[in-house]
């Protein structure tokens, strides 16, 4: 069960799991806390694991105003205060990965280390041009169940698609008793469609690992890559097969890989496993 924490006066809603070091989880466009669901349940067992909704996001508010990626890492750095937690392994996928990035800029002595799935440090045109095609799809879209369909083909592998995945998440998310409204998910979209760090990577200074999925149309290896290149030290992995959402399609293999990188960091290594 989850609760509604303050956090320097931004109310979010907050999943928490587990004992031993801390972790945070930061997720992308719409997701809510339970996108983590595998993670909070595969990893709690050697690690507090901490999930949250983003502002207009599930439970937590969408507040007046235009959203921005550095306003969200601060949300997740007041939370982190809030928790009492002095330093965590941050981990963000997609948007939540601009959010992780901007995080360890804006407030290093909170990020114990990185890792950064299905990212990018600079929106290319391809991926502006996708953020724009799904701000209207949001709104003309003939419903939701439409919508959530059109979306997916951009998330999940077609395996996902052909043995019935989709078709659960797609049920789930119609189920979710907290859905987003276009609005919020339209205003998180034109934030990380605004995300830019790539001139700021190189003052990371925490052990990263950044991982791609081979068949990502959103966040290719190539903008992966990119990122890797420019934080000092930052190992790169693509995950053959996978496309955006590996954390979710195979997390067996990403709880392993994340907590191999996380057990190297906290032993003192190098960071990359």
């Amino acid at each position: 069960m989850g609760e509604m924490i303050d956090a320097a006066g931004r109310r979010l809603w907050v999943e928490r799991r587990g004992q031993g070091p801390d972790v945070l989880l930061v997720s992308g466009l719409g997701d809510p806390a339970e996108v983590w669901r595998s993670q909070l349940d595969g990893l709690a067992d050697r690690y507090r694991i901490t999930a949250f909704d983003n502002r207009g996001v599930g439970r937590t508010p969408l507040p007046e105003g235009p959203l921005s990626v550095p306003g969200m890492a601060d949300d997740a750095a007041a939370l982190l205060r809030a928790l009492d937690v002095p330093a965590a392994h941050v981990t963000g996928f997609s948007g939540g990965s601009f959010i992780a990035q901007e995080m360890a800029l804006r407030h290093p002595g909170l990020v114990r280390s990185l890792v950064l799935m299905s990212t990018m440090a600079r929106p290319d045109p391809y991926f502006r041009a996708v953020t724009r095609f799904w701000h209207w799809m949001a709104e003309r879209a003939p419903g939701e169940r439409a919508m959530l369909e059109a979306f997916y083909l951009w998330v999940y592998t077609p395996r996902a698609h052909a043995d019935g995945m989709v078709d659960r998440l797609v049920e789930e998310t119609l189920a979710f008793a907290h859905p987003q409204s276009v609005e919020a998910f339209q205003r998180q979209l034109a934030a990380f469609a605004g995300h830019d760090t790539l001139d700021r990577l190189g003052r990371i200074g925490v052990p990263t690992l950044v991982l791609s999925g081979e068949v990502d149309l959103v966040a290719p290896p190539r903008l992966g890559r990119v990122v890797a290149d420019s934080i000092p030290g930052a190992a790169f992995e693509v995950l053959p097969g996978e496309a955006h959402q590996p954390f979710q399609e195979v997390p067996d293999v990403f709880n392993s890989r994340v907590d191999a990188f996380w057990r190297a960091v906290e032993a003192g290594g190098p960071g990359s496993g």
